[in-house]
């Protein structure tokens, strides 16, 4: 099932509308109640089975369709996308997509999706999949390349991996019919969890592994960036970096992103890897998503870590304006993911979701503007 094009907003104004999300983890438990399972056995200190996380989240939540459609993981993520019509639709790909059984040993958690469930991506239009991220791999890299090469035959761009660090490096060029062209770059860093040995290389394949986020780094990808940009891009770095739990933002990252803006090279800086949504910032009119938490994954009912509520997420839908490359809309829609599949979230869920927001942005001048349909805006200083 080949992805679709989107139909075009009826109103073209010149401006670029993206949607955005964090981690879509579409493996173990969720490809399992899909309509072509992988081989359940997984390779973990305590789950053996994929299965075994259907069997907790429904311990939780009650029963989960099996199989189940291809829309069903996104829910009402589907009537969103319809009404708000985005130019393009891009996630962080937090799982290999192949029938590879070279798990990566030692790791303790491997995740992968068969290609036949591909057609899962396509019901909800995705346009575009970040890999570098702590999971591309986890079926080896013959379960990379397959990742790869499916992706490729079902017309979904991806950047982050490749078959050597030339492909790997390479940005996903997607364009925008009447308005321009959006580059993507994806890169990740080893707090993140991605291991050093997971680098691509001249002659191996892997991901485009950032050892550190130095000023050197970000001064290297500002050129690489530049080197292939057009007037009127609108470029994206798409970055796995940080850990699962916790709020704080590293000043390393903050410094980073600000580089890569100052030097005229990144447009929007779409951060993920927290399993929770960490605080934004829009700086110079170039938004900073620090992290997008999870928006689809198949963690319901496994305790620990209840306070940050990892089961709730954020639809992110950023309008730029191509011309100058600056931010001119930045709306939300908070949503909760249950039975496997993603759900608006009710009143009180919203609130708590703006309230955090508003807590961790606060500094930077952002307020957080709720509307009766229970989704947000983003104002800015």
């Amino acid at each position: 099932m080949a992805r679709q094009p989107h139909q075009a907003p009826e109103n073209i104004d010149g401006l670029i509308t993206i949607f955005l999300t964090g981690d879509v983890m579409t493996g173990r438990g969720i490809d399992q109640i899909l309509p072509h399972p992988s081989e359940p056995v997984i390779h973990e200190p305590y789950v053996k089975t994929a299965l075994g996380y259907v069997s907790i989240a429904e311990r939780a939540s009650g029963p989960i369709p099996r199989p189940a459609e291809w829309a069903y993981i996104w829910g009402e993520t589907l009537t969103e996308l319809a009404r708000r019509a985005p130019d393009l639709r891009m996630i962080n790909l937090e799982t290999s997509v192949t029938e590879s059984d070279d798990f990566w040993p030692h790791k303790g958690i491997n995740y992968r999706m068969h290609p036949d469930n591909l057609a899962v991506l396509a019901a909800a239009g995705i346009d575009y999949c970040s890999l570098a991220n702590n999971h591309t791999i986890d079926w080896g890299y013959r379960g990379l390349v397959e990742t790869l090469e499916v992706l490729a035959r079902a017309g979904i761009a991806a950047a982050g991996a490749g078959r050597n660090s030339r492909e790997a490096s390479r940005p996903a060029v997607l364009p925008i019919a009447g308005k321009g062209r959006v580059l993507v770059f994806s890169c990740g860093t080893p707090s993140s969890g991605i291991p050093a040995a997971w680098a691509a290389t001249e002659d191996r394949p892997g991901v485009n592994f950032l050892p550190t986020l130095s000023e050197s780094t970000a001064g290297k990808i500002a050129e690489i960036i530049k080197a292939v940009r057009w007037p009127g891009d609108i470029v994206v770095l798409s970055i796995h970096w940080g850990g699962n739990w916790g709020y704080r933002i590293p000043a390393e990252h903050r410094a980073f992103a600000h580089r890569l803006i100052d030097e005229g090279a990144v447009d929007i800086v779409h951060g993920h890897s927290s399993h929770h949504a960490l605080g934004l910032e829009v700086y110079r009119e170039r938004p900073i998503f620090y992290g997008c938490g999870d928006f689809i994954s198949d963690y319901e009912g496994i305790s620990g870590n209840e306070a940050f509520r990892g089961d709730l997420s954020l639809m992110y839908f950023v309008t730029m304006d191509p011309a100058g490359g600056r931010l001119v809309r930045l709306e939300l829609v908070p949503t909760r993911i249950m039975n496997f599949k993603v759900h608006r979230a009710s009143t009180k869920e919203a609130r708590w979701l703006q309230e955090v927001l508003a807590r961790e942005s606060d500094d930077w001048g952002i307020r957080i503007e709720s509307h009766p349909d229970l989704s947000f805006s983003v104002r800015w200083r």
